[in-house]
Protein backbone atom coordinates (compact mmCIF):
# COMPACT_ATOMS: atom_id res chain seq x y z
CA UNK A 1 0.00 0.00 0.00
CA UNK A 2 2.66 2.65 0.17
CA UNK A 3 5.08 1.36 -2.56
CA UNK A 4 4.51 4.02 -4.37
CA UNK A 5 4.39 6.88 -1.80
CA UNK A 6 8.39 7.33 -1.88
CA UNK A 7 8.64 8.13 1.39
CA UNK A 8 12.08 9.34 2.81
CA UNK A 9 13.87 6.82 5.71
CA UNK A 10 13.70 9.37 8.66
CA UNK A 11 10.66 10.76 7.14
CA UNK A 12 7.31 10.16 8.94
CA UNK A 13 4.35 8.35 7.25
CA UNK A 14 1.05 7.42 7.83
CA UNK A 15 -1.50 5.64 4.72
CA UNK A 16 -4.95 5.72 6.06
CA UNK A 17 -5.57 2.28 4.20
CA UNK A 18 -2.92 0.89 5.65
CA UNK A 19 -4.07 1.64 8.74
CA UNK A 20 -7.19 0.58 8.33
CA UNK A 21 -6.16 -2.79 7.35
CA UNK A 22 -3.95 -3.88 9.71
CA UNK A 23 -6.76 -2.81 12.35
CA UNK A 24 -9.26 -4.61 11.30
CA UNK A 25 -6.69 -7.66 11.41
CA UNK A 26 -6.21 -7.12 15.00
CA UNK A 27 -10.00 -7.06 15.71
CA UNK A 28 -10.80 -10.29 13.75
CA UNK A 29 -7.60 -11.69 15.58
CA UNK A 30 -9.09 -10.79 18.96
CA UNK A 31 -12.91 -11.68 17.87
CA UNK A 32 -11.41 -15.03 17.05
CA UNK A 33 -9.61 -15.46 20.64
CA UNK A 34 -12.44 -13.96 22.83
CA UNK A 35 -14.76 -17.03 22.96
CA UNK A 36 -12.07 -19.09 23.90
CA UNK A 37 -10.33 -16.55 26.30
CA UNK A 38 -13.47 -15.90 28.48
CA UNK A 39 -14.71 -19.62 28.11
CA UNK A 40 -12.24 -22.16 28.55
CA UNK A 41 -9.00 -19.84 29.71
CA UNK A 42 -11.34 -18.34 32.53
CA UNK A 43 -12.20 -21.63 33.76
CA UNK A 44 -8.38 -22.57 33.82
CA UNK A 45 -7.30 -19.58 35.69
CA UNK A 46 -9.97 -20.28 38.21
CA UNK A 47 -8.11 -23.58 38.40
CA UNK A 48 -5.43 -23.36 41.44
CA UNK A 49 -3.88 -26.22 39.19
CA UNK A 50 -3.27 -23.84 36.63
CA UNK A 51 0.28 -22.28 38.48
CA UNK A 52 1.87 -25.71 37.70
CA UNK A 53 1.51 -25.24 33.82
CA UNK A 54 2.83 -21.20 33.47
CA UNK A 55 6.11 -23.53 33.91
CA UNK A 56 6.27 -24.54 30.29
CA UNK A 57 3.71 -21.96 28.56
CA UNK A 58 6.16 -18.83 28.72
CA UNK A 59 8.86 -20.71 26.75
CA UNK A 60 7.92 -20.72 23.26
CA UNK A 61 5.80 -17.24 23.40
CA UNK A 62 8.70 -15.80 24.36
CA UNK A 63 10.97 -16.99 21.56
CA UNK A 64 8.21 -16.18 19.15
CA UNK A 65 8.02 -12.58 20.41
CA UNK A 66 12.48 -12.47 19.69
CA UNK A 67 11.83 -13.87 16.40
CA UNK A 68 9.45 -11.30 15.45
CA UNK A 69 11.41 -8.20 16.65
CA UNK A 70 14.25 -9.70 15.34
CA UNK A 71 12.56 -10.05 11.79
CA UNK A 72 11.91 -6.45 11.69
CA UNK A 73 13.45 -4.37 8.80
CA UNK A 74 15.93 -1.63 10.15
CA UNK A 75 15.23 0.00 7.07
CA UNK A 76 11.71 0.77 5.42
CA UNK A 77 13.30 0.74 1.98
CA UNK A 78 14.61 -3.20 2.56
CA UNK A 79 10.68 -4.53 2.43
CA UNK A 80 10.84 -3.54 -1.06
CA UNK A 81 13.88 -5.37 -2.00
CA UNK A 82 13.65 -8.53 -4.17
CA UNK A 83 10.92 -10.81 -2.45
CA UNK A 84 11.86 -9.47 0.97
CA UNK A 85 8.06 -8.24 1.57
CA UNK A 86 6.59 -11.41 0.29
CA UNK A 87 8.66 -13.73 2.83
CA UNK A 88 8.43 -11.05 5.42
CA UNK A 89 4.81 -11.73 5.32
CA UNK A 90 4.80 -15.32 4.58
CA UNK A 91 7.32 -15.99 7.79
CA UNK A 92 5.25 -13.41 9.71
CA UNK A 93 2.10 -15.82 8.92
CA UNK A 94 3.23 -18.87 9.45
CA UNK A 95 4.61 -18.02 13.12
CA UNK A 96 1.32 -16.79 14.00
CA UNK A 97 -0.40 -20.19 13.02
CA UNK A 98 2.50 -21.63 14.81
CA UNK A 99 2.16 -19.61 18.01
CA UNK A 100 -1.69 -20.75 17.54
CA UNK A 101 -1.34 -23.90 16.94
CA UNK A 102 0.85 -23.97 20.00
CA UNK A 103 -2.08 -22.19 21.96
CA UNK A 104 -4.97 -25.16 21.09
CA UNK A 105 -1.91 -28.04 22.57
CA UNK A 106 -1.29 -25.91 25.42
CA UNK A 107 -4.89 -25.48 26.13
CA UNK A 108 -5.29 -29.52 25.71
CA UNK A 109 -2.36 -29.67 27.46
CA UNK A 110 -3.28 -27.44 30.73
CA UNK A 111 -7.04 -28.96 30.40
CA UNK A 112 -5.66 -32.65 30.79
CA UNK A 113 -3.40 -31.99 33.61
CA UNK A 114 -5.84 -30.03 35.69
CA UNK A 115 -8.15 -32.77 35.07
CA UNK A 116 -5.72 -35.42 36.10
CA UNK A 117 -4.97 -33.26 39.48
CA UNK A 118 -8.37 -32.44 40.50
CA UNK A 119 -9.19 -36.67 39.58
CA UNK A 120 -6.49 -37.42 42.05
CA UNK A 121 -7.46 -34.82 44.76
CA UNK A 122 -10.97 -36.91 44.82
CA UNK A 123 -9.46 -39.78 45.08
CA UNK A 124 -7.27 -39.03 47.41
CA UNK A 125 -10.34 -37.29 49.62
CA UNK A 126 -12.43 -40.66 48.60
CA UNK A 127 -10.35 -42.86 49.68
CA UNK A 128 -9.82 -40.25 53.28
CA UNK A 129 -13.40 -40.46 53.95
CA UNK A 130 -13.33 -44.27 52.74
CA UNK A 131 -11.21 -44.97 56.19
CA UNK A 132 -13.41 -42.19 58.17
CA UNK A 133 -16.95 -43.93 57.54
CA UNK A 134 -15.22 -47.17 58.67
CA UNK A 135 -14.08 -46.14 61.98
CA UNK A 136 -17.73 -44.44 61.77
CA UNK A 137 -19.50 -47.70 61.24
CA UNK A 138 -16.78 -49.35 63.80
CA UNK A 139 -18.49 -46.89 66.31
CA UNK A 140 -22.00 -47.38 65.29
CA UNK A 141 -21.54 -50.96 65.79
CA UNK A 142 -20.16 -50.38 69.08
CA UNK A 143 -23.79 -48.58 70.27
CA UNK A 144 -25.54 -50.94 68.48
CA UNK A 145 -23.75 -53.19 70.65
CA UNK A 146 -24.54 -51.10 73.54
CA UNK A 147 -28.47 -51.44 72.71
CA UNK A 148 -28.15 -55.00 72.61
CA UNK A 149 -25.97 -55.59 75.94
CA UNK A 150 -28.79 -53.67 78.20
CA UNK A 151 -31.50 -55.76 76.94
CA UNK A 152 -29.42 -58.74 78.37
CA UNK A 153 -27.89 -56.58 81.81
CA UNK A 154 -31.98 -55.96 82.37
CA UNK A 155 -32.72 -59.84 82.16
CA UNK A 156 -29.73 -60.41 84.58
CA UNK A 157 -30.69 -58.04 86.96
CA UNK A 158 -33.68 -59.21 87.12
CA UNK A 159 -32.66 -62.81 87.79
CA UNK A 160 -30.78 -61.23 90.62
CA UNK A 161 -33.63 -59.36 91.97
CA UNK A 162 -36.03 -62.26 92.12
CA UNK A 163 -32.90 -64.12 94.55
CA UNK A 164 -33.10 -60.87 96.31
CA UNK A 165 -29.17 -60.85 96.69
CA UNK A 166 -28.71 -57.23 97.05
CA UNK A 167 -24.93 -57.49 96.92
CA UNK A 168 -24.69 -59.36 93.59
CA UNK A 169 -27.09 -56.82 92.22
CA UNK A 170 -24.47 -54.19 93.27
CA UNK A 171 -21.19 -55.64 91.95
CA UNK A 172 -22.92 -56.70 88.79
CA UNK A 173 -24.03 -53.01 87.97
CA UNK A 174 -20.05 -51.71 89.43
CA UNK A 175 -18.83 -53.97 86.91
CA UNK A 176 -21.35 -53.26 83.99
CA UNK A 177 -21.24 -49.68 84.41
CA UNK A 178 -17.55 -49.67 83.92
CA UNK A 179 -18.46 -51.23 80.58
CA UNK A 180 -21.63 -49.73 78.88
CA UNK A 181 -20.71 -46.72 77.04
CA UNK A 182 -21.30 -43.16 77.88
CA UNK A 183 -23.40 -42.15 74.42
CA UNK A 184 -26.15 -40.49 74.61
CA UNK A 185 -28.42 -42.95 73.24
CA UNK A 186 -30.97 -40.99 71.24
CA UNK A 187 -30.64 -37.78 69.14
CA UNK A 188 -33.09 -38.90 66.81
CA UNK A 189 -34.99 -41.54 65.16
CA UNK A 190 -32.97 -42.31 62.43
CA UNK A 191 -30.85 -45.21 63.64
CA UNK A 192 -27.44 -43.74 61.42
CA UNK A 193 -27.91 -40.56 62.70
CA UNK A 194 -28.38 -41.22 66.16
CA UNK A 195 -25.23 -43.39 66.49
CA UNK A 196 -23.34 -40.57 64.63
CA UNK A 197 -24.37 -37.78 67.06
CA UNK A 198 -23.71 -40.67 69.73
CA UNK A 199 -20.15 -41.33 69.48
CA UNK A 200 -19.44 -37.25 69.05
CA UNK A 201 -21.07 -36.73 72.22
CA UNK A 202 -19.06 -39.15 73.57
CA UNK A 203 -16.09 -37.50 72.57
CA UNK A 204 -17.12 -34.15 73.14
CA UNK A 205 -18.30 -34.72 76.60
CA UNK A 206 -14.51 -36.26 77.07
CA UNK A 207 -13.03 -33.36 75.75
CA UNK A 208 -15.19 -31.38 78.39
CA UNK A 209 -16.98 -29.61 75.03
CA UNK A 210 -20.46 -28.98 75.87
CA UNK A 211 -22.55 -30.25 72.91
CA UNK A 212 -26.08 -29.28 72.19
CA UNK A 213 -27.98 -31.33 69.75
CA UNK A 214 -31.53 -30.44 68.53
CA UNK A 215 -32.41 -33.66 65.74
CA UNK A 216 -35.13 -33.63 64.39
CA UNK A 217 -34.82 -36.76 61.70
CA UNK A 218 -37.69 -39.50 60.83
CA UNK A 219 -36.60 -43.20 60.70
CA UNK A 220 -36.56 -43.27 57.43
CA UNK A 221 -35.01 -40.72 54.41
CA UNK A 222 -34.75 -40.74 50.50
CA UNK A 223 -31.27 -39.31 50.80
CA UNK A 224 -28.63 -41.49 50.55
CA UNK A 225 -27.55 -42.50 54.48
CA UNK A 226 -23.93 -43.26 53.96
CA UNK A 227 -23.54 -39.64 52.67
CA UNK A 228 -25.92 -37.94 55.76
CA UNK A 229 -23.71 -39.66 58.08
CA UNK A 230 -19.88 -38.21 56.24
CA UNK A 231 -21.76 -34.94 56.56
CA UNK A 232 -22.67 -34.97 60.13
CA UNK A 233 -19.30 -37.02 60.80
CA UNK A 234 -17.33 -34.44 59.04
CA UNK A 235 -18.74 -30.66 60.32
CA UNK A 236 -18.68 -32.66 64.33
CA UNK A 237 -15.33 -34.05 63.86
CA UNK A 238 -13.83 -30.46 62.28
CA UNK A 239 -16.05 -28.75 65.23
CA UNK A 240 -14.48 -31.31 68.19
CA UNK A 241 -10.88 -30.13 66.70
CA UNK A 242 -11.47 -26.28 66.48
CA UNK A 243 -13.29 -26.32 70.12
CA UNK A 244 -9.98 -28.60 71.68
CA UNK A 245 -7.80 -25.68 70.59
CA UNK A 246 -10.21 -23.16 72.19
CA UNK A 247 -9.91 -21.97 75.96
CA UNK A 248 -11.96 -23.93 77.74
CA UNK A 249 -14.86 -21.43 78.89
CA UNK A 250 -15.74 -20.58 75.81
CA UNK A 251 -15.93 -24.50 74.50
CA UNK A 252 -19.33 -25.27 72.47
CA UNK A 253 -21.24 -26.96 69.70
CA UNK A 254 -24.64 -26.14 68.83
CA UNK A 255 -26.86 -28.24 65.86
CA UNK A 256 -29.74 -27.82 64.30
CA UNK A 257 -31.19 -30.40 62.12
CA UNK A 258 -34.45 -30.23 61.38
CA UNK A 259 -36.50 -30.77 57.69
CA UNK A 260 -38.44 -28.02 55.91
CA UNK A 261 -41.24 -27.89 53.65
CA UNK A 262 -41.20 -32.09 53.34
CA UNK A 263 -38.22 -32.26 50.86
CA UNK A 264 -35.41 -30.20 52.02
CA UNK A 265 -33.08 -30.63 55.13
CA UNK A 266 -31.64 -27.66 57.27
CA UNK A 267 -28.25 -28.37 59.18
CA UNK A 268 -26.63 -25.57 61.69
CA UNK A 269 -23.91 -26.39 63.28
CA UNK A 270 -21.89 -23.62 65.55
CA UNK A 271 -18.78 -24.26 67.85
CA UNK A 272 -15.78 -21.73 68.77
CA UNK A 273 -12.45 -21.25 67.61
CA UNK A 274 -9.17 -19.79 68.34
CA UNK A 275 -6.55 -19.03 65.52
CA UNK A 276 -6.84 -18.25 62.05
CA UNK A 277 -8.79 -19.80 59.78
CA UNK A 278 -7.34 -19.68 56.02
CA UNK A 279 -8.44 -19.28 52.78
CA UNK A 280 -7.21 -19.90 49.46
CA UNK A 281 -9.29 -19.29 46.47
CA UNK A 282 -12.30 -19.72 48.77
CA UNK A 283 -11.03 -23.25 49.69
CA UNK A 284 -10.44 -23.66 53.87
CA UNK A 285 -6.82 -24.56 54.49
CA UNK A 286 -6.11 -27.36 56.74
CA UNK A 287 -4.64 -26.24 59.95
CA UNK A 288 -3.43 -30.26 60.89
CA UNK A 289 -1.41 -30.69 57.31
CA UNK A 290 -0.06 -28.05 54.35
CA UNK A 291 -3.17 -28.23 51.80
CA UNK A 292 -6.92 -27.75 51.46
CA UNK A 293 -8.62 -29.18 54.68
CA UNK A 294 -10.67 -32.64 53.79
CA UNK A 295 -13.61 -32.23 55.81
CA UNK A 296 -15.16 -29.45 54.44
CA UNK A 297 -14.54 -29.75 50.89
CA UNK A 298 -15.57 -33.82 51.37
CA UNK A 299 -18.81 -31.48 52.92
CA UNK A 300 -19.37 -29.01 49.91
CA UNK A 301 -18.82 -32.05 47.47
CA UNK A 302 -21.74 -34.36 48.86
CA UNK A 303 -23.64 -31.12 48.97
CA UNK A 304 -23.18 -30.46 45.48
CA UNK A 305 -23.58 -34.21 44.48
CA UNK A 306 -27.23 -33.47 45.93
CA UNK A 307 -27.97 -30.89 44.04
CA UNK A 308 -28.35 -28.44 47.59
CA UNK A 309 -26.39 -25.34 49.50
CA UNK A 310 -23.99 -24.95 51.59
CA UNK A 311 -22.27 -21.95 53.37
CA UNK A 312 -19.35 -21.34 55.97
CA UNK A 313 -18.77 -18.53 58.16
CA UNK A 314 -16.60 -17.40 60.90
CA UNK A 315 -16.84 -13.98 63.20
CA UNK A 316 -15.77 -13.25 66.34
CA UNK A 317 -14.68 -16.59 67.12
CA UNK A 318 -17.93 -18.58 66.22
CA UNK A 319 -17.43 -21.10 63.20
CA UNK A 320 -20.70 -21.57 61.06
CA UNK A 321 -21.77 -23.93 59.13
CA UNK A 322 -25.67 -24.19 57.30
CA UNK A 323 -26.15 -26.90 54.98
CA UNK A 324 -29.22 -27.50 52.96
CA UNK A 325 -29.88 -30.64 51.11
CA UNK A 326 -32.67 -32.03 49.19
CA UNK A 327 -34.56 -35.04 51.11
Amino acid sequence: MTTDLHIAENELWLHTGAGIFYNVICLLFVLAAWYPACHYVQTMIADENFAQTWYVFWILPAIFIGVNLFMIPKYRSTLYTGRVLQCYIVLSLVLLIILLLFYAMFLMLAVSLNRNARLQHENHLLSLQQERYKNLCMAIEEARQARHDIRHHFVQLSALAEQGDMEKIKKYLLAATGKISDYNLHFCENQAVDSVFGYYSALAKRENIPFHALVSLPADLSIDEIDLCLVFSNLLENAIQASVKTEPARRKINVEVYPHHNHLLLIHVENTFDGKIQQKNNIFQSSKHSGNGIGIESVRHITDKNGGACDFTYEDGIFSAKIMLRI
